[in-house]
């Protein structure tokens, strides 16, 4: 399992249930990780995409506790009421290509079993209420690769990928 995140400097990565920055060259890299894929998020990231819709070309698998089997059913997506449904509906999906796309509790609950975390570094301070822990202060964390500075929606953006040393089985 992966997770995929945009952060600005701070480690921000959102505020008033949105995106700190439109970036058009970090949403086609979200879309090239995730088309075909899994991905994982709780109900209020859900609720902040277009229409409150799942994307579309991909496993939607939605973390809400309180969640409605007939609104799920409706906007096609699958529902996990608990870690435990989580892990089952990964599993029984391609753990190997489901990505967690947000919000920021579910990164901060879902960071020790995430193998790889794919982030977009921005130069910037967004103003975020919400944060990413900071993979470079945790020790089991490494970054292993990184693509030079480019410009992206005048921004500076630096494609990076990390590797948890220290992955627990989910």
């Amino acid at each position: 399992m992966k997770l995929i995140v945009a952060v600005d400097k701070n480690w921000g990565i959102g505020k008033n249930n949105g995106l700190l920055f439109d970036l058009k060259a970090d949403m086609k890299h979200f879309v090239s990780h995730t088309r075909g894929k899994t991905v994982l998020m709780g109900y209020n990231t859900l609720r902040s995409l277009p229409g409150g819709m799942p994307l579309k070309g991909r496993t939607n698998i939605v973390l809400y506790p309180e969640g409605d089997e007939n609104d799920a059913i409706e906007k096609g997506y699958i529902l996990a009421r608990s870690l435990e449904e989580l892990s089952r509906e990964v599993n029984a999906h391609s753990p190997e290509d489901a990505y967690v796309i947000g919000g920021a509790m579910m990164y901060h609950t879902m960071l020790p079993y995430c193998e790889e975390a794919v982030i977009t570094k921005v130069d910037a301070d967004g103003g975020a209420t919400v944060f990413l822990d900071d993979l470079d202060a945790l020790d089991n964390w490494q970054l292993v690769a990184s693509e030079p500075p480019m410009d992206d929606c005048g921004y500076s953006v630096t494609f990076c990928t990390y590797k948890n040393n220290n992955v627990l089985p989910f």
